[in-house]
């Protein structure tokens, strides 16, 4: 084999620039493994490049295959791997795309893939865990304290919460109504977005306050309404909108190229091994059904992540 399938665009646009590509097989370099694709994380991110919105911050090489998550078998190795060999079950981040039958990733990327956790659920895992624990750090939360999260229903807020909830933290989580009842099996005491939105908030706060709020929509008037309730925009952070960060003073946490998802992975893989970890599957897609997907991603309202099945 020295082609494999993939999905790419070669221009920037709307989801129809997506189309299936034959693509050349991956050769692990130093550090790395090539993990043939079971499944493969659907990001906002990976719709924002593909549309040409984030081009001058993070320009692509087109063109490009797409998905920085995946899960799969180990199926060879680079010089210097030392922790997985060929035919081990991981999922973590990827240095190139995803939405392939093969991917590159480095060894300090992924970790070991438990039987008890499917595909599927494995591949949603990466991108959600690090950006959630990383807003943790950044707020530097404690027992007892309360925690307003924007988007508490998707990928990173779904992990927000639970992260949060075992530090000892309470959680108040906007979210659409049909959800609510999900977050409060989270832990979260769940409120409507919408006008009356820091009223809600202090409400369900009562009778202590908001310490510390996450961004996680990137809509609307979430980041103000996040300094409004907490007091200042120290301990506000957004994931989804720089712009509202820099007018109000709260920061902007994208990550950058250097992530750190193994931390993350380990304790959502506690929480796993304790009965505890919830990331629903919104919605699993064929690889070649990658365009629809990310029309369903752009839509946002999502309960948990979406994923593509590749093999």
């Amino acid at each position: 084999m020295t082609t494999i399938k993939a999905i790419s665009f070669s221009s920037y646009g709307p989801a129809d620039v997506l189309r299936p590509v034959e693509v050349p097989l991956p050769v692990p370099g130093p550090g790395q493994v090539r993990i043939a694709v079971r499944c493969a994380g659907v990001n906002p991110l990976d719709h924002k490049l593909r549309s040409g919105a984030m081009a001058g911050t993070f320009p692509l090489e087109l063109p490009h295959v797409p998905g920085v998550e995946a899960s799969g078998l180990v199926e060879a190795v680079g010089e210097g791997v030392t922790q997985v060999r060929a035919g081990d079950a991981v999922f973590g981040r990827t240095v190139t795309g995803a939405y392939a039958e093969q991917a590159l990733a480095r060894e300090d990327q992924v970790v070991i893939k438990p039987v008890s956790l499917a595909w599927e659920e494995a591949a949603a895992l990466p991108v959600a865990a690090e950006t959630a624990r990383r807003v943790m750090e950044l707020l530097d939360l404690g027992d007892g304290e309360t925690l307003l999260v924007h988007g508490a229903a998707g990928g990173v807020g779904t992990l927000a919460v639970q992260f949060a909830r075992a530090r000892g933290v309470r959680v108040i989580g906007t979210a659409s109504e049909s959800n609510h009842a999900y977050l409060r099996g989270l832990g979260a005491i769940p409120v409507t977005y919408g006008q009356g939105l820091a009223e809600r908030v202090r409400e369900a706060a009562a009778p202590g306050r908001v310490d510390a709020a996450l961004d996680a929509v990137g809509k609307g008037d979430a980041v103000w309404v996040s300094v409004e309730v907490t007091g200042g925009a120290d301990r506000v952070v957004s994931i989804a909108d720089a712009e509202g960060a820099r007018l109000h003073g709260a920061r902007f946490s994208s990550g950058g190229r250097e992530v750190r998802p193994v931390p993350a992975l380990n304790e959502a893989l506690a929480l796993h091994e304790a009965g505890l970890l919830q990331l629903p599957v919104h919605r699993l897609y064929r690889l070649e059904e990658a365009a629809d997907a990310h029309r369903e991603s752009e839509h946002g309202h999502l309960t948990g992540k979406i994923v593509l099945a590749v093999a």
